[in-house]
């Protein structure tokens, strides 16, 4: 049978997928991130870039030493071919899913302490259930754009999610006041929160110049009372686990999310300080499974969602 398609049109179909890859490019910013996201080479990658250009006639793409950035023309290509690939996306996406079998790569960013301590040792039972589907972790506290850096779920330790992503509420979680045994046989367990302002405090670094702690009564015998006590101490740290590692070598009392301690506290290498009395306002008290809004959700982020929820529906009490 005689092909009789014009060769311009024949060209074009051939650059199909170059079009997607210059799309990919543009959102990760470098050919090295680019290369990954799509699994090639960079030296594949940097080839059909070179291709679309010749076909095109006119540079796409503006190279420096550490990322790239689109000319007017390869920004133009992005714009007008985006949306197109993201509904073939979905929709093969949609297909694929008829089969009832979750599968694929699922790209899930987490905070770090939360990932390491509570999801990496409890994911080796979801991939069993689900042979098919590969899990890519990004550790991360930074809020990333979900739908610009490829992920198609985030976990957020927040006090609220966009209107424009849609959320699952995994469970609550709390604040916590915890030291080693060491250190309270040293220095005396406080009794009152404002016994905090003589101890060695280890703090997660906030905007304000003097760190401050607040904290309410947590018992029903009394009406809630709330005070905020200046604290400070020999260390800080932007990282819960970090500072969890401090208080067990006994340097001082440390504020932490109760994930990050609950491991230590059953181990009993730290215990709580001040257990009448919760933490507010240092972290949030709920976790999140977020994704941008879409027609179309993929089976492998639903059955996660319901992994997760299952697996965390006790919370994460001591």
């Amino acid at each position: 049978m005689v092909n009789n398609a014009p060769m311009e049109t024949k060209n074009i179909e051939l650059l199909w997928s170059h079009l997607h890859w210059l799309t990919v490019l543009a959102q990760q910013g470098t050919y090295t991130a680019a290369a990954v996201r799509l699994g090639v080479s960079k030296a594949a990658m940097s080839q059909r870039i070179a291709e679309l250009e010749r076909a095109a006639g006119v540079p796409l793409v503006q190279r420096t030493t550490r990322s790239v950035r689109l000319t007017e023309a390869g920004q133009r290509l992005v714009d007008d071919t985006r949306a197109p690939f993201e509904q073939i996306a979905h929709s093969f996406a949609g297909v694929r899913d008829l089969a009832g079998v979750p599968r694929g790569l699922l790209r899930v960013t987490a905070p770090v302490a939360f990932a390491r301590q509570q999801l990496v040792p409890r994911v080796a039972d979801f991939l069993r259930a689900h042979p098919e589907v590969r899990l890519a972790l990004d550790l991360s506290d930074r809020l990333s754009a979900l739908a610009v850096e490829g992920f198609d779920l985030a976990i957020r330790h927040a006090p609220s999610v966009p209107d424009t992503h849609v959320a699952w509420r995994l469970c609550a979680t709390h604040s916590l006041l915890v030291a080693s045994r060491a250190y309270l046989r040293r220095r005396a367990a406080p009794q009152t929160p404002q016994d905090l302002s003589s101890h060695d405090c280890l703090h997660y670094p906030r905007a304000q110049d003097q760190p401050a702690w607040t904290l309410e009564s947590a018992t029903g015998r009394r009406a809630v009372e709330r005070v905020t006590i200046p604290v400070a101490g020999p260390f800080a740290a932007n990282n819960s686990e970090a500072l969890r590692d401090a208080a067990i070598t006994g340097m001082g009392i440390a504020l932490v999310p109760d994930f990050s301690a609950q491991a230590a506290l059953q181990a009993g290498k730290l215990v709580r300080v001040l257990p009448d009395w919760r933490p507010v306002g240092a972290f949030a008290e709920q976790l999140f499974a977020i994704r941008p809004y879409a027609t179309h959700v993929p089976r492998a982020v639903t059955v996660f969602v319901a992994w997760l929820r299952e697996a965390l529906k006790e919370g994460f009490a001591n």
